[in-house]
């Protein structure tokens, strides 16, 4: 038995009625344990520091980004810091069991351990335990309520509300659930500075409308969404509202009962946290409504071979054995987050859009899309040279960046390009690192020049 007095207080030390004895998953929120990782308290503050203007220095903390390097894709996949790396580690190479099934003493440690991460999702988005469902992904999570709630409430004549600049995980799942519903799809265009046009969306919406899914943050230009606006505007109509916060969620302080929505995703990868693994938050009302989006163990409550009734949410959305340690990273990565603090990161994210678009504002040549005060995200075309290359050259002088349509069709043929150049900025990002993308700019400047 390995030890597990760093996991878990005596007091907190699980049990096996608690680990679940091979049945459904208990309710979430039953309970309360430590995580298997300890927190990082992030840089700690100078005295009389403004910490919200003062620039970040946690570059130390990521050891797969080498010195010289300018990691300038983020908005695709941040890199990770070392509390993440090491409660990955530990939780494969010291405290791995299953969880909810269990009856010795490891596989109780690691359920409580599992369902504090839980908690700790809720208390990161403003939400309850019992409304948070553990996914593969962002993506995953919207085709869980595309198949669970829209392809069980929609029929023919009703609407779904999109924006133009959603990402594809946010076009097809509807697509598909309108094309089995007989509802109908209508866009929301932008301002022109690459909004999403809430005024027109104000125009649009009718009583027919009974979803509406944005983007809370530009995966392509780092638009901002109010979304308190928005939800008001759906919920007018009678709508039902879900906010794609893979790119908010690392950025900006987000709290879902305070937004209103009923729905809510992101990714763990993006939050400096492991891949495969994500969020979806939901009512729980709703929740409650839905059909399970898949059948297997966990997500039952009782098997006959004449009938099968299923767990509670969030249970019932979580069927087979779950992304153990992935939960266990995402916990350790909203921990390091919010030891910075979200309003520091907000800040220095910022300041270093600002920076960037100033420097290839100077470049005659270049073309910025997007708003002034996108969040970590600067979209870009070179005159004449297509991204590929752009991003080509880029690499050739040791700065990473996306080139390509971003999972964005609709918006690069609304924005009258093939495809953009996007750098997009995290905690470990500094001035340096602009100074190394503007540098190269002006080389491929003058390589096709």
């Amino acid at each position: 038995m390995s030890d597990t007095s760093q996991i878990l207080p005596e007091t907190g030390r699980g049990t096996a009625s608690e680990a679940g004895g091979g049945g459904g998953s208990p309710p979430a929120g039953t309970f309360a344990a430590t995580p298997l990782h300890q927190p990082a308290a992030g840089p700690p503050p100078r005295a009389g520091e403004d910490l919200t203007a003062a620039p970040l220095d946690v570059l130390a903390d990521f050891p797969a980004i080498p010195s010289g390097w300018a990691y300038l894709d983020t908005a695709a996949t941040s890199q990770k810091p070392r509390p993440v790396i090491d409660a990955i580690t530990r939780g494969y190479g010291e405290t791995y069991a299953t969880v909810h099934r269990g009856v010795y003493q490891r596989s109780a440690d690691m359920t409580l351990a599992f369902e504090a991460a839980r908690e700790r999702v809720a208390r990161f988005i403003g939400a309850k335990p019992q409304e948070v469902i553990f996914t593969r992904g962002a993506t995953e999570g919207i085709n869980l309520v595309a198949q669970c709630w829209a392809a069980t409430n929609l029929k023919p004549g009703d609407r779904i509300l999109l924006s133009m600049l959603e990402h594809h995980s946010n076009i097809v799942p509807w697509q598909m659930v309108a094309e089995r519903t007989g509802a109908q799809i209508d866009v929301v265009p932008l301002t022109g500075d690459h909004r999403i046009d809430l005024d027109a969306m104000a125009a649009m919406l009718t009583e027919q409308h009974k979803l509406v899914a944005l983007a809370h943050v530009s995966n392509v230009v780092g638009s901002v969404l109010d979304a308190k606006r928005a939800v008001e505007l759906a919920h007018a109509v009678g709508a039902k509202i879900l906010l794609d916060g893979c790119q908010a969620v690392p950025r900006l302080p987000v709290n879902v009962a305070d937004l209103g929505c009923d729905f809510y995703v992101f990714s763990g990868h993006k939050l400096y946290g492991p891949t495969g693994i994500g969020v979806l938050w939901g009512r729980y009302d709703l929740l409650d409504a839905m059909p399970p989006y898949q059948g297997g163990g966990s997500m039952i409550d009782r098997v006959t071979f004449a009938k099968t009734t299923y767990a509670p949410p969030p249970g019932r959305f979580e069927a087979g054995t779950p992304h153990i340690v992935g939960v266990v990273g995402l916990h350790a990565a909203i921990d390091y987050v919010d030891g910075i603090g979200l309003d520091r990161i907000h800040a220095h994210e910022t300041a270093l859009v600002t920076q960037a678009r100033d420097a290839l504002s100077q470049i005659n040549s270049v073309r910025l899309f997007g708003p002034d005060d996108s969040a970590g995200i600067v979209s870009f075309a070179v005159e004449g040279v297509h991204p590929h290359d752009v991003a080509t050259i880029l690499d050739e002088g040791n700065v990473a960046i996306r080139a390509g349509h971003h999972c964005a069709q609709p918006l690069m043929d609304s924005l009258g390009v093939p495809a953009t150049a996007r750098a997009s900025f995290g905690v470990y990002n500094g001035a340096g690192d602009i100074a190394a993308l503007v540098k190269g700019i002006e080389r491929v400047t003058r390589i096709f020049g």
